[in-house]
């Protein structure tokens, strides 16, 4: 298969790391058939990767991590994903989660969530919200103040691998304003039977139902800086290109079986190849533009969190194109509970759904387009 360079290089200090995603993701594949039958959350895959080391290292050098840059962040989400679409989704919820409170949080409870995340427990994201939609992070559920703090009563949805987590980050409305929260796993918390997807079944993404749950004034969050760029932001673009080179490899292997008393190949057909071109083509030119968001990360630019809705709009979109044609090559067989490419492209269409969905992101993207000066010729 043709080579895929990236032009966003990890840090020296840093390509080790890459190495033991690999490693890890080859153990990954082995379950992702098994998992995504059983719908079962693979919660030894995801303390595999704690384990590792791999989930420290993306703190602040100050919070005992080596904060690992989001070149490496997008290269090993998108291994992940390649492997494994949904211990990368449930992966990236929990690292973002926990990095987001770390860096929000005030001292004492950001010492308190890094000495967590390196003790091995897990995070998650409740964010969103039944009258929600792509507007996920401004909270439609107001709190009333308690001493110490306010209480919630209310409920969360799509809520990735809640079922391990340890710790919540949240939000709510204080007086009309939004405001985050960490929050602990605790009696006031439950989760009412799921609506299982047909899609990343093994992601176990649940409501999770509040009955008086006390948000303590220490752990309010303040506002992140002013350049700083969200890693689930960042990385989900990497979640659908990973979903798309899995796409594509099996459409490869597919289109070169033998098949027929004349040991024909579905590869050597003009159509084929020109589809195939397309969809190479455009998965490349998606990874670049998700590689330079996390450089643009990487630089601190403020341009990064308007590069990452591009990406995610594009690469939501590839993965769908690249899952279609995969089982379009690989016809009836494709379309067997047995083949890896229905489950693929079943995989590929989540990322179109999450926040922000793309039809959401096209609103944003062409929004900007058409409001910028038109440029000289």
């Amino acid at each position: 298969m043709l080579t895929r360079p990236s032009p966003v290089l990890v840090p020296d200090g840093e390509a080790h790391w890459i190495e033991t995603a690999e490693g890890l993701a080859e153990r990954f594949s082995a379950t992702v058939a098994a998992d995504d039958e059983s719908g079962e959350l693979p919660i030894e895959h995801l303390r595999a990767i704690s384990a590792s080391g791999l989930d420290a290292a993306f703190l602040p050098v100050e919070a005992g991590g080596e904060a690992l840059s989001y070149a490496t962040l997008a290269q090993v989400v998108r291994i992940f994903a390649a492997a494994h679409p949904a211990v990368a989704a449930v992966w990236l919820m929990h690292i973002g989660a926990a990095h987001g409170l770390v860096t929000m949080s005030a001292p004492a409870a950001a010492e308190y969530f890094a000495e967590r995340l390196r003790a091995g427990d897990r995070f998650a994201n409740a964010l969103s919200e039944p009258a929600g939609g792509n507007h996920f992070l401004a909270s439609q559920q107001d709190v009333e103040p308690v001493d110490g703090g306010w209480v919630l009563s209310g409920r969360k949805l799509f809520v990735s691998g809640v079922e391990a987590a340890d710790h919540l980050l949240l939000n709510v409305r204080i007086d009309g304003a939004p405001a985050f929260f960490g929050v602990d796993r605790d009696e006031t918390m439950s989760l009412p039977p799921i609506d299982q997807t047909i899609g990343m079944r093994a992601t176990r993404s649940r409501t999770i139902l509040f009955e008086g749950t006390v948000l303590e004034r220490a752990r309010l969050c303040g506002p992140p800086p002013v350049d700083y760029a969200n890693l689930i932001t960042v990385g989900f673009a990497s979640l659908s290109i990973g979903i798309a080179e899995s796409a594509i490899d099996a459409l490869t292997v597919s289109a070169n079986a033998k098949k027929g008393p004349a040991a024909e190949r579905l590869a050597d057909a003009s159509w084929v190849k020109s589809e195939t071109a397309m969809a190479w083509a455009e998965l490349r030119a998606a990874r670049l533009l998700a590689e330079q968001t996390a450089w643009l990360a990487d630089r601190r630019d403020p341009q990064a969190m308007l590069a990452a809705t591009e990406a995610k709009m594009l690469t939501n979109e590839v993965a769908k194109k690249a899952a279609a044609l995969a089982l379009k090559v690989g016809g009836g067989g494709a379309y067997l509970a047995r083949s890896p490419i229905q489950r693929i492209f079943r995989d590929a269409q989540a990322g179109a759904l999450m926040a922000y969905s793309v039809p959401f992101s096209q609103e944003l993207v062409g929004g900007w387009v058409l409001a910028a000066p038109p440029t000289p010729v």
